[in-house]
């Protein structure tokens, strides 16, 4: 496993369990009661959050889709619990990107000249 893939393996499970703990703690209700208080400098943070997120979402799925992969469960995971889902989709991604794809045209299709496509328009 890569060094990249490792810090990312370890960041997911440090932060799953940072996640468990405070739901455990405080439950759904705390995450509750920090929105009802807010100061400004929580609206700041939130609103950074939610930018930095949309922004790895964007990549997330324009990656995955490259990929042939679907990204809509890592998607739904950030939706759900934040970098959750980008750091699984980190973990288990493949190391390199299939090869574009081809024409439909087989590889044994005779060339075409530019004269024939002339004479056809």
């Amino acid at each position: 496993m890569k060094f990249g893939r490792l810090v990312a393996l370890f960041a997911l499970v440090d932060f799953a369990a940072l996640n468990a703990y405070a739901l455990y703690s405080s439950g759904l209700t705390g995450l509750a009661d920090l929105v009802k208080d807010a100061g400004p400098w929580t609206w700041v943070l939130a609103a950074d959050l939610v930018i930095a997120l949309s922004l790895v979402t964007l990549w997330l799925w324009r990656d995955a889709r490259r990929r042939e992969v679907s990204p809509l469960p890592y998607v739904a995971a950030t939706a759900v619990s934040g970098s959750l889902g980008p750091l699984l989709y980190l973990v288990l991604r493949g190391r390199e990107a299939p090869a574009t794809r081809r024409s439909a045209l087989p590889d044994t299709a005779p060339p075409v000249s530019r004269q024939a496509c002339l004479d056809t328009a």
